[in-house]
């Protein structure tokens, strides 16, 4: 149990990281799979209705989850170890421990992404049109998600006396980092379905995604206390560049190539 608690806002939560547990096979069903769960659902649902009234194939993005969900589980997984490899090197059975915790939101989109690519090849379809609704769901699921590291009582940053400062089980107030980056993404998700509604070309939405996701997550990083390291850098902001970098190239492609055809004036 959990006690998170905003002094300033006189709010305080008992919370247990556990739902319910299953007594036959003795299994402990924990919020956070439940959270994360709900997510990915009602982000599908909003990308499959958008999709459809897009003229896009709804089946085809139902097909494509059925492969990059198990792999973006498997990917979130390996980040996380991969960049704390001293817990893990002497034993490496826990590794596939998952339910005690360890995954990385970036390492679970980029082999979402890798796998996506790898659908759409065979497919022989461009991704472009799919990945940009896709995208939309994508931040209601990390936007919905971080709730679940509000039931932990993880994934917050350093000292603050900000009036939002959290404090867990007594501690001194905290960044609350997880609703710092749900905010970020809720005001994304209105922010990027307005342009998508009036996007000129098939692959704005996607790169409007990388920048505007990693800008937000750079700076959030930099108040967490729990960031995946490589030497004196954080990982995730790392990443975030080259996220934005990625976004930028992938709008400046998708800008000249659809200008020189025409399409954009």
């Amino acid at each position: 149990m959990n006690v998170v608690s905003f002094p300033r806002l006189s709010l305080t939560f008992e919370l247990s990281p556990v739902a319910f547990k299953i007594p036959v096979i003795n299994i402990s069903v924990h919020w956070y799979g439940i959270i994360i769960a709900l997510g990915l659902l009602l982000g599908l649902l909003f990308v499959t209705h958008v999709a459809k009234k897009q003229g896009l194939d709804a089946d085809t993005i139902t097909d494509m989850l059925l492969f990059a969900v198990p792999t973006a589980i498997i990917g979130a997984r390996v980040y996380y170890v991969v960049f704390k490899w001293d817990d893990y090197k002497d034993n490496f059975a826990d590794v596939f421990k998952i339910w005690e915790g360890g995954i990385a939101i970036y390492g679970a989109v980029i082999a979402a992404v890798i796998t996506a690519l790898v659908f759409f090849r065979v497919k022989k379809m461009n991704p472009l049109p799919y990945f940009d609704v896709c995208s939309l769901g994508l931040l209601i699921g990390q936007a919905i998600g971080r709730w679940g590291n509000f039931v932990n009582g993880e994934a917050h940053g350093g000292p603050t006396d900000w009036i939002v400062g959290m404090t867990i089980n007594g501690s001194e107030a905290v960044h609350p980092t997880f609703l710092y980056e749900s905010l970020w993404n809720v005001a994304g998700f209105f922010l990027l379905y307005a342009l998508y509604r009036h996007r000129r070309a098939d692959g704005i939405g996607f790169a409007n995604y990388l920048i505007w996701y990693a800008a937000g997550r750079f700076f959030i990083e930099g108040l967490r206390t729990d960031s995946l390291y490589a030497g004196s850098f954080r990982i995730s902001q790392i990443v975030a560049l080259v996220s934005i970098v990625a976004g930028v190239v992938i709008y400046a492609c998708v800008y000249f190539k659809n200008k020189k055809k025409g399409s954009l004036n």
